[in-house]
């Protein structure tokens, strides 16, 4: 049976915790460092015919309003922060193991550098750029419409690679390949094109900085088999726990902000597997 555990303490000390070659795959979006406080207020749309929310087909919705989801995103030393959580997330892999770190422009290329002392540079296999098209435009620079995943192998000729789970997408002329590709689709390159989390779309948590869905999903098919144990330590909305669940893959979620792990208990709670929130893993 799938097992998702949701511990709720500080992610170092869990990290240190845990044994040795004990995770198959790690996936972690940081705070990104951006120097704000990032908000999302929680938005419920029921459809209502008086609803003041015009949707897809002339459809009106009713907006119901939750509680404003906040955490700080403001490090003096994010180097100094994210180390040691680098280190120890090295420590809890697998020899075949992979770890994925996703983070914007603001500190890939520093985080880049540490991964590369701390698994060695031909352990680095992939930058991976998430692309999207959406929210507001700069007017004084080009605007910033991609995040990046940063993929290293514990051992670069040993680790999980299922080239045919990926999910295959449609080629942009569909036309010069003939309809039986056309048909087939293309695998992806390391430029993923996938939308945000919708705003009022069945999968928004109301959490700020969630991430959609699909993206984990390409990486729990491609990245792990049915049975691995996935661990994400920074695990806000806990996007990769239901990925997780929905592919047969073990998960520990781990968060220290209490809205993280209430968000993350109702979402996660409609899986038959067990879930177990603890509040320390040194308690037990």
């Amino acid at each position: 049976m799938t097992t998702l555990t949701i511990y709720h303490d500080d992610n170092l000390a869990v990290l240190a915790a845990l044994p040795a070659a004990s995770v198959d795959l790690i996936y972690v979006d940081p705070p990104f460092n951006t120097g704000k406080t990032q908000r999302m207020a929680q938005v419920r749309a029921t459809r209502d015919p008086q609803g003041e929310r015009v949707g897809f087909a002339g459809q009106r919705y009713a907006i119901e309003r939750g509680p404003t989801l906040a955490y700080a995103d403001q490090f003096d030393d994010f180097l100094g922060f994210i180390q040691p959580r680098l280190e120890q997330a090295r420590r809890v892999l697998r020899p075949t193991g992979s770890i994925f770190v996703h983070l914007d422009y603001r500190e890939v290329h520093y985080v880049k550098v540490l991964l590369d002392e701390i698994f060695g540079r031909a352990s680095f296999l992939n930058e991976i750029i998430w692309a999207y098209d959406f929210g507001g435009r700069s007017k004084r620079r080009w605007s910033a419409k991609h995040d990046s995943l940063l993929w290293y192998a514990v051992d670069p000729k040993r680790y999980t690679f299922n080239f045919d789970e990926m999910d295959r997408i449609p080629y942009m002329a569909p036309g010069l390949v003939g309809p039986k590709k056309a048909a087939r689709g293309k695998t992806p390159t390391d430029v993923w094109w996938h939308t945000i989390v919708p705003t009022s779309g069945k999968e928004r948590t109301g959490y700020p900085t969630q991430k959609p869905l699909g993206v984990l999903r390409r990486v729990l098919k491609v990245h792990t088999n049915p049975g691995d144990v996935v661990l994400d330590f920074f695990a806000g909305s806990g996007t990769t726990g239901e990925a997780a669940a929905e592919l047969g893959r073990d998960c520990i979620l781990v968060d220290c902000n209490p809205e993280a792990i209430d968000v993350m208990r109702r979402r996660l709670e409609r899986f038959d597997p067990t879930l177990d929130v603890v509040d320390s893993l040194r308690e037990g």
